[in-house]
């Protein structure tokens, strides 16, 4: 049993994390940092978490924490994934991964150079509707994927984490916030990498100085082209569609985790096959695989390294946005 410390204990934590850890198999949350104290003990009441720190530093000492889960705000990120590795203590971090690419650097070599698992929680790698896609686009259901679209929007006005409207610690708007689950969704699907990216959006009057929508397009290596369409203003939605040349697989809603979600491939105009899935259980297999690397027992599928690739996409898709022309993905 691998028992987590929570750094930055928030309402991800209460929305996401804790119910699938109460779903988790071989995995238990023993200890949370939170900078207001009064906070931190209610939710260690809530939970029964035995143990409380004012900071991750704190909370990576404790004898009694096995792995630490970096869920801070994402300027924080590579400070509190540092502090952790130093104490000898594997880190699965939030999503995104830095604030830029240099930053996933640094935290890669430090875990390396200190022989411990750094994972980052890019948990749409272990919903059952992902893995479906993969499996029949791999079994080429659809035939060669010609176009894919992602979209994940959802209505941000008064979200409780007004730090997203301030770049210097966002590191941008929903391109860097969900644009990123998009992104590595479609890199993990079509088993390809993009290596052009062009981005368009901008920010309203109540975005800060980040972007309120985007589109951003990309082009994989073995010539795919995709579309990630994100927002903070748009209705809740997270459809994926996959268009190749022999059929078409999509899903409306294929990465929430509430819903059931339905695939349809279609051929010629025609459905010819669904199924219905579930993603319930995302966050529990999430912290289950992670604490089985920590065992020895799997490899993580979603490494430090790889993300640090999903920053470099998105450091792209950012140089693209602001020099209105297409950027080129560094090759890693």
């Amino acid at each position: 049993m691998i028992r987590f410390g929570i750094a930055g204990f928030g309402l991800h934590a209460v929305r996401r994390l804790m119910p699938g850890f109460a779903l988790a198999r071989n995995c238990k949350v023993v200890a949370l940092s939170r900078r207001d104290s009064n906070k931190a003990r209610e939710a260690a009441a809530q939970y029964a978490i035995p143990h409380i720190f004012a900071s991750t530093e704190e909370l990576s000492r404790c004898p009694e924490v096995d792995a630490v889960l970096v869920t801070t705000p994402n300027a924080c990120h590579l400070r509190d994934v540092l502090t952790a590795v130093a104490a000898g203590k594997p880190v699965l971090c939030e999503k995104p991964m830095g604030m830029d690419a240099n930053e996933c650097r640094q935290m890669v070599e430090a875990a390396r150079s200190a022989g411990v698992l750094l994972g980052v929680a890019q948990v749409f790698r272990f919903e059952e509707s992902t893995a479906r896609f993969r499996d029949r686009i791999a079994a080429g259901d659809i035939g060669r994927p010609i176009f894919a679209r992602a979209e994940f929007s959802f209505p941000g006005t008064g979200h409780h984490r007004t730090w997203l409207y301030n770049r210097s610690i966002s590191g941008g708007g929903p391109i860097a916030d969900v644009g990123v689950h998009c992104i590595d969704a479609l890199r993990y699907i079509l088993q390809d990498e993009p290596r052009l990216v062009c981005a368009v959006g901008g920010p309203d009057e109540k975005s800060g100085d980040v972007e309120a929508a985007a589109v951003v397009t990309l082009k994989f290596q073995r010539g795919t082209l995709a579309t990630v369409v994100v927002s903070t203003r748009a209705h809740y939605r997270t459809p994926l569609e996959i268009v190749g040349d022999a059929g078409v697989l999509r899903a409306e809603d294929a990465l929430n985790v509430e819903r059931p979600v339905k695939l349809e491939l279609w051929r010629d105009g025609q459905r010819v096959a669904e199924e219905t899935v579930s993603n319930e259980l995302a966050y529990a297999r999430q912290v289950d695989s992670f604490a089985a690397a920590v065992e020895g027992r799997e490899v993580f599928p979603v490494a430090g390294q790889q993300c640090w690739q999903n920053q470099l996409i998105l450091d792209a898709a950012y140089r693209s946005l602001f020099s209105g022309k297409s950027e080129e993905v560094p090759k890693w």
